[in-house]
């Protein structure tokens, strides 16, 4: 059985009163990730974008928004970037941040490969990865959120001393995730078993 999620009504005039949160959309139809993150390039100015010179966290694969808007709402000196790769899953938080007059969040609708087409490199302060899909099947590793070929971009974009923060309920997953930041050189600040009790931070190494 496939299942496909149903499009939003009335999606393309909600994206269009959302539109000036928008600051990246993904061209539907490349084949080839690696290829266009390679090759192309539109990358985002911080402090055009948001109309200051505020520093500027990422989460990837932001859902419904409630970590990112909670967020924004708790650190106004801070700017977001929700990154989200499927647009009838983005609109949601983009209406909540447009009903919210929520200035400091922006939104990215792409996939986490084409990062480096739109990020700047050395300019994020964190990077939040909750409740990644574990992607448990053999064979699928390569796509994990965590796996060293998404790392090695992730720290390109990070500042020196950026973090990535991790959250995930998947005990297998925490410890793929555990070996890929070591292997990628990443220094591990915190590693708790206990989800509720703390974040799992990595920072690059320096």
């Amino acid at each position: 059985m496939s299942m496909r999620m149903r499009r939003k009504r009335n999606f393309d005039e909600r994206m269009a009163a959302c539109g000036g949160l928008l600051l990246a959309k993904g061209t539907a139809g490349i084949l080839n990730m690696k290829e266009a993150a390679e090759n192309y390039r539109a990358l985002i100015d911080f402090s055009a974008a948001f109309g200051n010179g505020n520093p500027v966290e990422l989460e990837i694969g932001c859902g419904k928004g409630g970590f990112i808007i909670e967020k924004a709402k708790a650190r106004p000196d801070v700017d977001f970037l929700a990154l989200e790769k499927m647009s009838n899953v983005i609109l949601t938080p983009m209406e909540r941040v447009a009903a919210g007059n929520i200035p400091n969040v922006k939104f990215l609708n792409i996939r986490a490969e084409c990062l480096p087409c739109y990020i700047p490199e050395n300019s994020l302060e964190a990077i939040y990865l909750n409740f990644s899909t574990p992607l448990p099947k053999l064979g699928y590793a390569s796509q994990r959120l965590t796996h060293r070929s998404f790392l090695e971009k992730y720290k390109k974009l990070l500042k020196n001393g950026g973090i990535i923060v991790q959250k995930t309920d998947d005990r297998d997953f925490f410890e793929f995730s555990l070996q890929e930041y070591a292997a990628a050189g990443f220094e591990i600040l915190t590693a708790d078993y206990d989800l509720h009790k703390n974040s799992h931070k990595k920072r690059k190494n320096l």
